[in-house]
């Protein structure tokens, strides 16, 4: 996947937008090749960790939840989401190094794909 060239740091890029000093939402969804069984519950016990680092509130994880619905992508294994007060709290979030053993010792080994949406309110 390619992303377009950011030609402002983080904080310019927050600043144009309007939500510079805003709360953070943070979720993350993660795909797993057995989507179900150990390696789910492995994924989701290592999650419950990163709830414990300072600045992440709000902390939620959980897993996928079936529907008919053609709107809801249900194709996931297990989700979290927390907010962060600002973009400083979360970059101090990102260099945690419990965030950082999560991705060598959960992510790496367990995960097939994920993605990331952060959401200020607008």
């Amino acid at each position: 996947m390619q992303y377009p060239e950011r030609r402002f740091s983080t904080i310019d890029f927050l600043q144009e937008l309007g939500i510079l000093g805003q709360m953070i939402t943070h979720v993350v969804v993660f795909w797993l090749d057995k989507p179900y069984g150990e390696n789910r519950e492995r994924l989701l016990a290592a999650t419950k960790l990163l709830g414990k680092i300072a600045g992440a509130d709000n902390f939620r994880a959980g897993v996928t939840v079936p529907s008919s619905r053609g709107v809801v992508d249900d194709s996931f294994a297990v989700a979290i989401s927390m907010d962060f007060a600002d973009q400083e709290a979360a970059d101090s979030y990102q260099a945690h190094p419990e965030h950082q053993k999560f991705i060598q010792e959960a992510v790496k080994p367990l995960v097939k794909r994920f993605v990331v949406y952060d959401f200020g309110e607008a």
